[in-house]
């Protein structure tokens, strides 16, 4: 009986895609199988982080659907669709019979792959801001004892292009109390990738930092190197760049006289989506780089990362965040170390 009415299911989702495709000149659609025999019929707008996301007519909001409870997808929507090997094609997504996927690129050629293969995916018929992503948390704590004020805010923005990815990032901590100095800390950078076969990149970046607890009153970087994703799939990525660094800091004490060096640099970055805890909503990225100093003997810096955050309904989230920065020759006076323990509440987009 529940053969029969799955057999049911599948030949209306049929009569339903052959009634769409006689339309077609009217409205785009793309069509979802799940692996219950429900489908469903609207827009695909994106697949990251295992999420793909679809618009229905009749619905204001649109839907997320986990990707491995997928069991067939067709679609019109042209797309930049990224693999796990590196590669990447813009073209259509269809479901085949031996259960893969076949992409139809923009040059005709038709290129099968599983499932599992697909890292991502997004709708490029939306143009320039269909590709663009920003996310933004702030946090604020109120203390009456000594009239505790402390303010932090996190923010980056960024966007996608079929061989070539940029991220810009702002962090602020600003703290005020009576009988105490202010502390205030601003860091910041842009960073460019271009994608080459099996997941090779090269990157270019400048960043910037200043804090008060090293006394930092600008350092400003500049990156150039090669990176590799080792682990790239729907669900995390773990990857490593290597290059040469170009470090200049100004100091806010007034005696210690600028400082530039040249320096290599290595770093590894980790990132899971959707860890299976709490409903499979929480998100994690953690990353550290290392400065070994060429032209400052024995000198070394290190810059360390993590992000947990949880999503909420409507792309909101929360997020706890920790940052901290090491240099094992600080100017005289100041501390190695300068950390930052943020919790924010945010939105995405």
């Amino acid at each position: 009986m529940l053969t029969k009415r799955n057999d049911m299911k599948k030949l209306t989702f049929l009569l339903i895609i052959f009634l769409f495709g006689g339309i077609k000149t009217f409205a785009q659609m793309d069509s979802i199988v799940f692996k219950n025999g429900n489908y469903i019929v609207g827009e695909v707008k994106s697949m990251q982080r295992s999420v793909i996301q679809i618009e229905t007519d009749y619905s204001d909001d649109d839907f997320t659907i986990e990707w491995e409870g997928i069991d067939k997808i067709y679609t019109e929507t042209y797309f930049l669709v990224s693999l796990t090997d590196g590669r990447r094609y813009n073209g259509t997504i269809q479901s085949t019979e031996s259960g893969n996927i076949s992409i139809v690129t923009d040059t005709g050629e038709t290129i099968e792959v599983t499932p599992n293969e697909i890292v991502y995916l997004d709708d490029l018929d939306k143009g320039f801001w269909n590709q663009l992503y920003a996310s933004i948390d702030l946090g604020l704590d109120l203390t009456k004892a000594n009239n505790f004020q402390q303010f932090s805010m996190r923010s980056n923005v960024g966007y996608m292009a079929k061989r070539w990815q940029i991220d810009a990032n702002y962090n602020s901590l600003s703290t005020k109390q009576d009988d105490v100095d202010d502390i205030l800390r601003n860091d910041g950078g842009i960073m460019g990738k271009y994608f080459l076969p099996h997941d090779w990149y090269p990157l270019a970046s400048v960043d910037f930092l200043s804090n008060t607890e090293q006394q930092l009153d600008l350092r400003t970087t500049g990156k150039a190197g090669m990176g590799k994703y080792v682990i790239h799939t729907n669900e995390l990525y773990w990857g490593f760049s290597l290059g040469a660094n170009y470090n200049n800091e100004v100091y806010s004490d007034g005696v210690t006289p600028d400082r530039a060096s040249w320096e290599g640099f290595f770093g590894t970055e980790f990132n899971m989506f959707n860890v299976g805890l709490m409903g499979e909503d929480i998100n994690l990225l953690t990353k550290v780089v290392a400065y070994p100093s060429f032209t400052e003997s024995g000198r070394w810096r290190a810059d360390f990362n993590f992000d947990v955050s949880y999503d909420l309904p409507l792309d909101f989230y929360i997020k706890l965040g920790f940052t901290l920065n090491y240099d094992n020759q600080p100017v005289a006076g100041s501390s190695e170390t300068d950390y930052v323990f943020h919790t924010g509440f945010g939105w995405e987009w």
